[in-house]
């Protein structure tokens, strides 16, 4: 995969990653991550991404220690996303944003020879992921905005309807579990659903939950 260029595949995409270990962060297809980097080992890998591909791998990890390195054991399935912008502070640390790609499936982890851990992936089962809107006439949009009104009315959010009616549902769904302020368990259920329509369906469950542990459902859902 050239840098500049999206896979038409899962052909395209690379067999082996880094991958940045990352509790409570979501990154999407054709979503944007903002991330701030200022540890070593992780200033090594988005030179050496930089070098190559420009690819790197979001995983969460597990609240379990591996006996095989002493670091965190990961979740099994991440999001690849393309170093999309980089800037230097000026004082060791790396301003970046990742533009998710697709989701991908850890086979196992390669053997310690980076500062970085680098795990062996495939990419076929999210071959969706690359085919832009796929799926998103399924999605409940009326009810998706109706649930976010409460949602933000509840919590004295602040949004913007005019870009929000702009918004394509792959965008609107994606973007909204990406700066969902769930934990690292629903975060990961939201990477990991199917298809958008599933997605959409588990951030309505998922928020109709905090709204009823808050107090209050919403008129619209009962």
């Amino acid at each position: 995969m050239k840098a500049n260029r999206p896979p038409r595949s899962s052909d395209d995409l690379p067999a082996q990653l880094p991958v940045f270990p990352l509790e409570g962060a979501l990154l999407l297809p054709r979503g944007r991550l903002p991330l701030n980097i200022f540890e070593p080992r992780y200033l090594a890998m988005i030179d050496d991404a930089l070098a190559s591909n420009r690819l790197i791998g979001l995983v969460q990890p597990k609240n379990v220690v591996s006996a095989y390195n002493g670091s965190p054991q990961l979740l099994s399935v991440g999001c690849a996303g393309r170093i999309s912008q980089f800037a230097e502070t000026g004082d060791g640390r790396y301003l970046i944003s990742l533009t998710g790609v697709a989701r991908f499936r850890i086979v196992n982890e390669q053997a310690a020879i980076t500062p970085y851990r680098k795990c062996n992936v495939a990419f076929a089962e999210f071959e969706r992921d690359l085919e832009e809107r796929r799926g998103e006439e399924e999605v409940d949009r009326e009810r998706l905005l109706n649930l976010l009104q409460t949602f933000a009315s509840t919590n004295h959010v602040m949004i913007d309807w005019d870009e929000i009616q702009k918004t394509t549902n792959e965008a609107l769904v994606n973007a909204l579990a990406m700066i969902s302020p769930f934990g690292p368990t629903e975060k990961q259920a939201l990477l990991e659903a199917v298809t958008l329509k599933e997605r959409a369906d588990v951030l309505m469950a998922i928020t109709e939950m905090e709204l009823a542990r808050g107090g209050g459902t919403p008129s619209s859902l009962q």
